[in-house]
């Protein structure tokens, strides 16, 4: 690989810094090569400054000889650096396996027994612990390449001689730093796909918010924040830098314990850093404690002292354990790819989450109607499904979809329908002829013992070479739900399979006119282990068994998954893992936008960085508990800063049996996942509405109503997450970051910035204490509007209500409810306003058709503005391109006026459809008939 240096740039080389007292401790032999470094530098510097090859040809020449001079054996003297100031301070040298002092120090590490059952190491790394040593460094405008040496080998197998340490500085909040083999080509995940940014104008000023130090003499890294000069990340002299074929490891000091993200995990909202293990390896089990989940985000969010803050991104999609320690530090282990960090200085949460979806893609602009209500079920006839319609749309409850599980496939095989649902086509055009849409479930695994030429989807595929091969270069076969007994998975990275999934999902589509996909079962998933054979040479194959296995669930690489030593198209399933459902959710997203040519709703469960830029996300197969329902809370606005806002948990849970009070309370919170499905195992009883009783129906058509009231500001939340990166639902601190009372609040979330939802989590309650930040908060229900200082209040919580309150400066864009998205779209808006402690407030509203594609692209979209200052109500007309639908504002809503307003004026005619309510303190508008689109006045005195 060639790498050309920059014109006009000397190496700057970096002396190797030991002291007097130290050199006893080095052979004379040593001394020589360090020597020898130092000369083959200034050889270096005059090849550069002669313009001859570049800097990668000749570190490789450096490299073959120090092989050659340099005895690469142990360090010594370890023991003079094995005194650490806190326990805090020890990074772990044997992740793996039982420690004793003998092989503790086999490592070059430091041995210091704990007390039982301790969490800190016993054998750490010493502070002078260091296998690489820098050969040269250079620097341009916006980038600086590091390469280092290999002196000590580890006790990892194939250990990477030489290193390149890239770090590009790309925006202003954006940093890049990438540690790679520069002699040969190893794994970088295909997906997403990052743009590249360069700071090309070399005329145009370097602005950063960053300083980059590196370590005097080994591979380290320290990232600054320019304006305070706070140490956000820093690799130096800390934790044991390794870097082997299969073992990659680097750790960092952190200036603070408030940390975010690195998901999927069962996790309170802020993580746990007391020497915690987070591992990163998609797979298939019910959300549990302390396991890896169905999703890979190696991003983190942090806040810092400043109430600003940062966020860190590895791209790297192989299995992995991240550690937290109360140092505050981190620890990457990961066993294949490469080290390419991304840094986000933000300085807001939303900043931090808006440059971190700039860099792995933006969400994408669902469907209105994906917005709505959705009912599904496994274990369902086709009969019991559609009295599950007609009981819910008896019951008035707003729906707009209706889900299938497997149960309506023949033999459980994809793009089949089974005999007993042979007329669930008619069923579906009855529900696109009443305005409500269909998704089905589409599992990855195709079914392999059909007879020949009766089942296309096999029969294609295995023409096509189109399934994941195992070593021999077959078909890998394993189970999932095909009643034949046997499976075989297409291989999305093959760019051949884009058309031959088209042809499936089409020639489907023919037969049932579904909406949307549900995909599932895609970590993937495998209920044997590996394949039927067995995977080939598995007791030696370093893919199977590598010699560090991250701490997955059932201890194993293969478990309950296809084999990792499996071939793709781009390479082994070792390596794209964790990217198996994400290639899926874009191959699928791409087949229904070209087939349907409209937005395509695709729902996965495994998921990687980027996933939100195709697909949306639900939680899995949770249970049907009060913890289950209070963590979707933490799942949900997770996901959101993983670029995934259509996100939500199964209403009610999925496992086991619930409670009417516990599926009443769960439905008032689902109302507000910003996607809203109820769905439970065949296993269980009926947990659909209606089937549980008044309670569970008051409740659900309650805080569904209030839902598809607010649908044009929630569908407005979803236009800003796909423009400009922003969140849909987002815990309070992303609002209040200088409020360290709101850093772990997990009970209560947001929609945007306005509308506070704050949920009944516990049973038999009928309050709840909720935590109002610093501001005025509006009761949805009483309109009482409070001034808060930071307080925890008791609000009341009657058994079919959830608690509601909105910001005081802002305005809610909202529609008159129907029971169908499709009838909403049709009614007549209002606008809900509530005014701040200046009688200022603002809003916005993001209108188009609601299913086309490209409409941001094509500008074929209305935006408006409205604003209120005093006694004044604007609206402004950004955009107005859209005109198939009219869009009335007839009532306006104003919270907070203490004072009885007199000569109303619209457009500067007296005004009387009003009402004002003194106890209330509410200035109610009616009947205003005015078009959104064209620019209006409201005044009064």
């Amino acid at each position: 690989m060639k790498r050309k240096t920059k014109s006009g740039n000397a190496y700057t080389p970096i002396m190797l810094k030991n002291s007097i007292d130290e050199v006893p401790k080095y052979s004379k032999n040593t001394i020589f090569s360090l020597l020898t470094i130092l000369l083959l530098m200034s050889v270096l510097i005059y090849l550069h400054m002669s313009d001859s090859e570049n800097i990668l040809e000749n570190s490789k020449i450096l490299s073959r000889y120090l092989k050659q001079k340099i005895n690469i054996g142990s360090n010594h003297g370890v023991n003079n650096y094995c005194t650490v100031t806190s326990d805090e301070y020890k990074f772990d040298c044997f992740p793996r396996g039982k420690a004793d002092k003998e092989s503790c120090e086999k490592r070059n590490c430091c041995w210091s027994p704990s007390t039982p059952n301790s969490q800190i190491p016993w054998c750490y790394y010493s502070s002078n612990y260091s296998n690489y040593k820098v050969i040269n460094v250079t620097e341009s405008r916006n980038e600086i390449t590091a390469f280092f040496n290999i002196t000590t080998n580890t006790i990892y197998k194939n250990d990477i001689k030489v290193l390149c340490m890239d770090i590009s500085f790309q925006t202003a909040q954006r940093l890049r730093v990438k540690i790679y083999d520069p002699e040969n080509k190893r794994y970088e995940p295909p997906y997403p796909e990052i743009p590249i940014l360069k700071l090309n104008n070399k005329n145009e000023p370097l602005v950063s918010d960053y300083i980059v130090k590196l370590s005097d003499d080994k591979v380290g890294f320290a990232i600054l924040r320019k304006i305070d000069n706070l140490t956000i990340f820093d690799s130096r002299n800390i934790g044991g830098f390794i870097y082997s074929d299969q073992f990659i490891q680097l750790s960092a000091l952190l200036p603070t314990k408030y940390i975010y993200g690195l998901g999927e995990h069962r996790s309170s909202l802020m993580l746990d850093m007391n020497w915690k293990t987070y591992t990163f390896f998609n797979h298939d089990s019910p959300p549990t404690n302390d396991m890896n989940g169905y999703g890979s985000h190696p991003f983190y969010l942090m806040i810092e002292k400043s109430g600003k803050s940062h966020g860190v991104f590895l791209f790297n999609s192989n299995a992995m354990d991240i550690v937290l320690q109360p140092t505050p530090a981190i620890t990457y282990r990961t066993i294949g790819g490469i080290l390419d960090f991304y840094y986000f200085m933000g300085p807001t949460p939303s900043d931090v989450i808006s440059q971190y979806t700039d860099t792995i893609g933006r969400s994408f602009l669902p469907s209105y109607w994906t917005l709505g209500f959705h009912l599904c079920r496994f274990g369902q006839t086709l009969k019991e499904l559609i009295n599950v319609h007609n009981r819910t749309v008896s019951a008035g409850i707003p729906w707009d979809t209706h889900w299938n599980d497997i149960d309506y496939m023949k033999n459980r095989n994809d793009f089949t329908l089974s005999d007993n649902f042979t007329d669930l086509p008619k069923y579906v055009n009855y529900l696109h002829e009443v305005g409500m849409h269909h998704v089905i479930i589409l599992d990855p695994g195709v079914s392999s013992r059909e007879p020949k030429g009766s089942y296309p989807p096999y029969d294609d595929g295995l023409k096509n070479g189109l399934f994941i091969k195992n070593s021999s270069g077959l078909p890998l076969e394993g189970q999932v739900w095909n009643l034949d007994g046997g499976t075989v998975f297409p291989d999305f990275t093959n760019p051949k399979s884009i058309d031959y999934w088209i042809n499936q999902i089409s020639n489907y589509h023919n037969i049932l006119p579904f909406d949307g996909l549900w995909i599932d079962m895609n970590e993937p998933s495998n209920f044997v282990n590996g394949d039927w054979e067995g995977c080939i040479f598995t007791n030696s194959s370093s893919w199977e068994n590598p010699q560090y296995t991250p701490s997955i669930a059932g201890g194993k690489l293969n478990y309950k998954t296809i084999c990792m030593s499996a071939n793709q198209y781009a390479g082994l399933h070792y390596d794209l893992h964790n990217l198996y459902g994400f290639s899926e959710a874009i191959t699928t997203q791409f087949a229904l936008s070209f087939i349907k040519s409209s937005r395509p709703l695709v729902i996965s469960r495994s998921s990687f960085a980027g996933l939100g830029h195709f697909a949306g996300h639900w939680t899995g197969d949770v249970f049907s508990t009060w913890d289950d329902m209070k963590q979707s809370i933490t799942d949900i606005v997770l996901f959101n800063m993983f670029g995934v806002p259509l996100v939500g948990a199964d209403i009610c849970g999925f496992n086991d049996n619930t409670t009417v009070e516990l599926c009443s309370r769960w439905s008032q919170l689902g109302a507000f996942y910003p996607f809203s499905r109820n769905h439970n195992s065949d296993e269980n009883i009926d947990q659909d509405p209606v089937a549980l009783g008044p309670l569970v129906i008051e409740s659900a058509k309650k805080a569904l109503f209030i839902r598809y009231s607010l649908l044009p500001y929630l569908y407005s939340l979803f236009w800003r997450a796909h423009i400009y990166g922003e969140t849909v639902a987002r815990p309070l601190f992303f609002e209040y970051p200088h409020d360290n009372c709101t850093y772990n609040i997990d009970t209560q979330f947001l929609w945007g910035s306005a509308l506070l939802i704050s949920p009944v989590l516990k049973e038999n309650q009928v309050d709840v204490d909720i935590y109002l930040p610093n501001d005025i908060w509006c009761d949805y229900y009483s309109k009482k509007c409070t001034q808060s200082n930071g307080s925890i209040f008791t609000v009341e919580a009657p058994n079919d209500t959830i608690p509601l309150k909105i910001r005081g400066g802002y305005i809610l864009p909202t529609q008159e409810p129907a029971t169908t998205t499709t009838s909403s779209r049709k009614n007549s808006f209002g606008l809900l306003i509530t005014p701040n402690k200046f009688k200022e407030a603002f809003g916005y509203l993001f209108w188009d058709d609601g299913d086309s594609l490209n409409v941001w692209e094509d500008g074929l979209y209305n935006e408006i503005h409205f604003k209120l200052n005093n006694t004044i109500l604007l609206n402004e007309v950004i955009t107005n391109n859209y005109s198939d639908e009219k869009t009335i504002l007839q009532n306006i809503t104003i919270f907070g006026i203490q004072n009885e307003p007199k000569n109303i004026q619209v457009n500067g005619a007296t005004y009387s459809n009003f009402y004002y309510n003194i106890t209330e303190e509410v200035l109610y508008f009616s009947s205003l008939n005015l078009d959104l689109n064209i620019v209006f006045n409201i005044t009064w005195t």
